[in-house]
């Protein structure tokens, strides 16, 4: 069941920020903002209470320095965050819009100095259980103010279920939150089987190769070493270029790494329904197999979501103790996480 309001954040306001959503059947995405203020219990204070002054509360306000969270109103609703995109409310658009303003400034990303802890953990946990993938579909954040490679597609904005950041969103002209870096974000809340290891997503291997179209932010987002040191390990300096067939180090000689089992995020509810077909109907439809459901699939499995599907979840969930909607043959993400762990 999706999180609404996270245990131990402190409540902020009288919790009425917004309304029901616009577009619920659209996918559920999470917007990153930066208050361009300064951290601390100080900031914190002062800055929530500019927020509900004006009227501009997100659902989170979380300080990257001390792993201090409180929340304004229901994830279930709408926030105030964001500027409409001509009458389109962008604050509505999807199952959730989940608003997150971080105590720093875009100039200085933070993720260059933060120190997440438990309360981030439970901030990622809640923002996975609405099914909101560790993916930036819009691709690259601003690195300053008019930045053209931070893109504001409408299309995107609308269909998308992701993680954006302010400087993504059409009709707003910020460029927060600043130069972050994306993978950082989910590698600081791994979603862990808990064995085989600390609970880092540091991949395995100690090299890379290069692909066409690939760039290091992209290369960071897929092994889960961030950008930066993997420019550092390599003496990569601005602009940072690679070419395709390049190998790069993804960690210092002479270091190791453990293997964690990773569970794939929950892509949302809506990719497995009649008429769907993708890639994650093909991976839920390999586990199911590899758990020992096959009997079910005569061909496949594919990616065309069909009953013979839908008759295997539904198996798998009557094989845990689930009844009744628990148990109806539509994954959700407690079934995701089960059927992966």
């Amino acid at each position: 069941m999706a999180t609404t309001w996270i245990t131990g954040a402190e409540r902020l306001g009288d919790g009425s920020i917004g309304g029901a959503m616009d577009k619920p059947n659209a996918p559920a995405r999470v917007v990153w903002h930066t208050t361009e203020s300064g951290d601390g219990d100080a900031s914190f204070k002062s800055v929530a209470d500019y927020l509900i002054k004006i009227d501009a509360e997100p659902h989170i306000l979380y300080d990257p320095s001390t792993d201090r969270i409180g929340q304004f109103g229901s994830l279930s609703e709408s926030a105030r965050a964001l500027k409409n995109d001509g009458d389109t409310r962008t604050n509505r658009v999807g199952k959730a819009c989940i608003q997150i303003e971080v105590l720093a400034r875009a100039g200085k990303p933070f993720t260059d100095y933060w120190k997440p802890g438990p309360n981030f953990r439970k901030l990622m946990a809640a923002i996975r259980s609405w099914g909101v993938p560790d993916v930036f579909p819009m691709g690259d954040l601003a690195e300053k103010y008019g930045d053209t490679d931070a893109k504001r597609t409408r299309d995107v904005w609308l269909t998308k279920g992701g993680h954006y950041g302010h400087c993504n969103i059409p009709g707003n002209d910020h460029w927060d939150p600043g130069a972050i870096d994306k993978a950082a974000l989910f590698a600081a809340a791994p979603v862990s089987t808990g064995t085989g290891g600390s609970g880092s997503t540091s991949p395995s291997s100690s090299t890379y190769t290069v692909k066409a179209g690939d760039t290091l932010s992209s290369i960071g987002e897929k092994t889960g070493v961030a950008w930066k040191t993997i420019a550092s390990l390599n003496g990569l300096k601005s602009p940072y270029t690679i070419k395709a067939g390049q190998v790069l180090k993804l960690k210092a000689s002479g270091t190791t790494t453990t293997p964690t089992k990773v569970i794939p995020a929950f892509p949302g509810s809506s990719y497995f329904r009649p008429g769907a077909k993708n890639s994650y109907v093909t991976q839920l439809g390999k586990q199911l197999v590899k758990k020992g459901y096959g009997e079910f699939y005569k061909e496949g499995p594919g990616p065309q979501w069909t009953a013979v599907d839908r008759a295997a979840v539904k198996a798998f969930q009557k094989a845990q103790g689930w009844t009744g909607s628990d148990a109806d043959g539509y994954p959700g993400p407690q079934t995701w996480k089960k059927l992966f762990s």
